[in-house]
């Protein structure tokens, strides 16, 4: 807290007067001793002793007077040195309070400057940060203008205009994969055999800062490729997040070896090769109502999330040595040529109710770790489920075999459930122990529970 100044009490002056009655009180009490003596002077009987007194009394009589003028004296010196002291005191208040006027004074100019300069820089920055902006919108604009032109080479400058504005422009870069992706979606002019090689850069420039370990590597971003029409779409080796191809059209081999997926991969597009070898992450991959012509593998892929490949329609599937740590939907799919899951495991429960299998379908080695639902499924030709392990409940009701079946050297935790289902009487089969099989006619087996 500042210091609280000496109170200012008002000085009054001594009046003449005041001085006066001093000295004549002095003079009167130096009169009225001198007379007391001379008084008692005057009884003594000897002239001589008379006169003796009498001197001393008229002394004593002036050393009274002299007394007391010298105890005024004392005063007013007294007063004049109280008189001094305040007035130095007073003058050093006054100075006090003077340099801490100044001093406030001081420390105001300088928070005023400072608070002046602090303007100064913040307007500075606003307008370098305005001259940036506008730099960085021409620039996109301009980028974004040359992907519109009709002539293929203006285009790819475009592409690359763009990617070099990323490139220096982190807080851009989501906006330019936007853009790179709409392009994509975007239907290709027919009138321009060279717009497939523009669209192939639009791609590799994508893919390209998606991998980790590109000194270009744009970490975050998010693909938005619904509906797009893609050539050999190479994203392997990419650490993808929320990549949506939902409804695109991918022609050639679409791959996703060796990426990283986290968040949603819809993959719920038409493709004619599908690869995700050695695909790993905790996202979840959703092929619902996909198509792929060709072949479609997982093999040694690690899928932490949840796979759902509903109603798809596969003609080559290998998954073998895949691990899938959350539960695995294949319902209403259908698989036209084979369907290998060789050693695969599923540690969060299978299901492929009503899914049909054309050509062969292989577990063989396979470990179920959960529920396996296999109901109304069917298998077009061999059904091998050797040496698979089910470690928990297996349920096949109401399938059908139409080819061989195996189940040799399969272990299962529990029985499984066939409830009603069918199987050829003329094909070898080898069912799991205690399967209860019963010949309808001359084609057909019936597998019921006991």
């Amino acid at each position: 807290m500042p210091e609280t100044p000496p109170r200012d009490e008002r000085l009054r002056v001594m009046p003449w007067w005041l001085v006066l009655v001093g000295l004549l009180l002095a003079a009167l009490l130096g009169w009225l001793v001198l007379d007391w003596l001379l008084g008692e002077a005057d009884r003594a009987a000897q002239p001589d002793t008379r006169a003796s007194l009498r001197i001393d009394a008229i002394r004593t009589g002036l050393t009274v007077v002299a007394g007391t003028g010298g105890g005024l004296a004392l005063l007013l010196a007294a007063r004049r040195q109280w008189i001094g002291e305040r007035a130095q005191r007073h003058q050093e208040a006054v100075a006090a309070r003077d340099q801490a006027h100044r001093e406030r004074v001081q420390a105001h100019a300088e928070s005023v400057a400072e608070a002046a300069a602090r303007h100064q820089d913040r307007q500075a920055e606003a307008a370098e940060h305005d001259a940036a902006e506008r730099r960085l919108t021409e620039l996109y604009t301009r980028a974004v203008e040359l992907l519109g032109s009709d002539t293929a080479a203006v285009r790819l400058g475009g592409l690359y205009a763009l990617e070099r504005l990323g490139q220096d422009n982190p807080a851009q870069r989501q906006t330019i994969t936007a853009v790179l992706c709409a392009y994509l979606r975007m239907p290709p002019p027919t009138d321009d055999p060279r717009e497939d090689e523009v669209r192939r850069t639009a791609q590799r420039l994508l893919t390209r800062h998606l991998r980790a370990d590109d000194p270009g590597h744009w970490p975050g971003v998010t693909l938005d490729l619904t509906g797009a029409r893609l050539a050999g779409f190479d994203a392997s080796g990419c650490t993808l997040v929320d990549a949506d191809l939902t409804g695109a059209v991918c022609a050639g081999t679409t791959s996703f070896a060796g990426a990283s997926v986290h968040g949603r991969l819809a993959l719920g597009a038409s493709f004619d090769d599908l690869v995700c070898d050695d695909l790993a992450g905790d996202a979840e991959i959703v092929l619902d109502g996909a198509r792929v012509t060709g072949t479609a593998s997982f093999t040694g892929a690690t899928v932490g999330g949840a796979l759902s490949a509903r109603r798809a329609e596969f003609h080559r599937v290998s998954a073998r040595g895949a691990t899938f740590h959350r539960p695995v939907t294949l319902d209403r799919s259908r698989f036209t040529g084979s369907a290998t899951f060789r050693e695969a495991v599923f540690h969060g429960g299978v299901s492929v109710e009503r899914a049909e299998f054309a050509g062969y379908a292989g577990f063989r080695r396979a470990h179920f770790a959960d529920l396996a639902l296999f109901r109304w499924a069917v298998f077009g030709a061999e059904a091998w489920f050797e040496g698979a392990r089910f470690a928990g409940a297996a349920n096949f009701g109401r399938a059908r075999f139409l080819g061989p079946v195996s189940f040799d050297a399969a272990t299962l935790a529990r029985r499984p459930l066939v409830d009603q289902a069918r199987a050829t009487a003329t094909g070898p089969h080898t069912w799991p122990e205690g399967t209860v099989v019963r010949r309808l006619d001359d084609e057909w087996l019936l597998l019921v529970d006991p």
